[in-house]
């Protein structure tokens, strides 16, 4: 049974302590949240297996299964994968935050926990993660073939495109989150090559070609694949397209298309700054308003968006 996702606020609450479970239960539910709890890892990812939570409030020390391997396992979670996951320690020492980051955390509350704090820190990452959502529902809206992928080449997200190409050119299982093995191979030789231009990744089948780019990261820490596809003498490469027509759909102002296009571009806030010769407080500035227009967060998503748009157009 594939789990089924929810619209309203619903979090996980994974702890096996009972005071802290009822604790934060009742809290939850008093600023309106939805709540269900697991005492133990291997209970938590079955949940996974029937709803989709919003988020996830992880213990990080339990017996057995602890709570980083737990967030291990939920990332590689074909419906789940994508879910914030807020860990709860006792644990401050610098090694154990950066074991919660490397298993996949976006956040940490220290024990004795504060309950407003946790509920602070919940609203922040649900309103981040509404963000991403509404950016990743255009694309597939708009049909863009995109993959995002994190620091190591590992997926953190594919459109419903991306998907279905992968499924028709490399047999890959409609619910696998990872990358089938020559793509994967493919993505992590160029990482290791770090090369600015990395040539892309062509695949054939009946007279078709996939063609996957990979864009160069420009914070080292997520990376995008672009695919595009078609008749294999005319995926070349896309025809060039004037970049206005981004102003016109984004309802860009001239200077905020003029920033985008050199943050597309791979250049630094520093670097935009002192090519059109503005302090670097009024590119921050302009970023803010253009990441609302597109409606995204990261560098590498407003990057994504251009580039599959200038795509598609051709």
């Amino acid at each position: 049974m594939m789990p089924q996702p929810r619209d309203n606020n619903l979090v996980l609450l994974v702890d096996d302590t009972p005071d802290n479970l009822k604790m934060l239960s009742d809290g939850l539910d008093d600023a309106g949240y939805m709540v269900v709890v697991a005492t133990d890892g291997a209970s938590a990812l079955q949940r996974l297996d029937f709803v989709v939570p919003d988020i996830v409030l992880m213990d990080a020390v339990m017996p057995g299964m602890d709570g980083f391997e737990t967030c291990r396992r939920m990332k590689s979670h074909p419906a789940a994968g994508h879910v914030p996951v807020v860990f709860m320690t006792g644990l401050t020492e610098p090694q154990d935050v950066l074991r919660g980051f490397a298993a996949g955390g976006i956040d940490y509350v220290v024990k004795p926990l504060d309950t407003g704090v946790v509920l602070a820190r919940l609203r922040a990452h649900l309103r981040n993660a509404r963000m991403m959502s509404t950016a990743m529902d255009a694309m597939d809206a708009a049909a863009n073939a995109v993959v995002v992928l994190d620091a190591t080449g590992a997926v953190t997200w594919k459109t419903a495109r991306a998907r279905l190409w992968l499924t028709e050119y490399f047999g890959a299982a409609e619910g696998t989150q990872a990358l089938p093995a020559p793509l994967a191979a493919w993505v992590s030789a160029q990482l290791h090559a770090h090369r600015d231009a990395p040539p892309a990744f062509l695949r054939q089948q009946e007279g078709r070609q996939l063609r996957v780019r990979l864009t160069p990261s420009r914070n080292n820490a997520e990376h995008v694949l672009l695919l595009d596809e078609g008749p294999v003498a005319a995926v070349a490469g896309p025809a060039p397209v004037p970049p206005r027509c981004v102003a016109t759909t984004y309802q860009l102002t001239a200077r905020e298309h003029e920033v985008l296009m050199w943050l597309a571009k791979g250049k630094t806030n520093r670097d935009i700054s002192d090519i059109l010769g503005m302090s670097p407080r009024t590119v921050n500035k302009h970023l803010e308003h253009v990441y609302i227009k597109l409606g995204v967060e990261t560098r590498a998503a407003a990057t994504a968006l251009v580039l599959t748009h200038l795509h598609g157009q051709t």
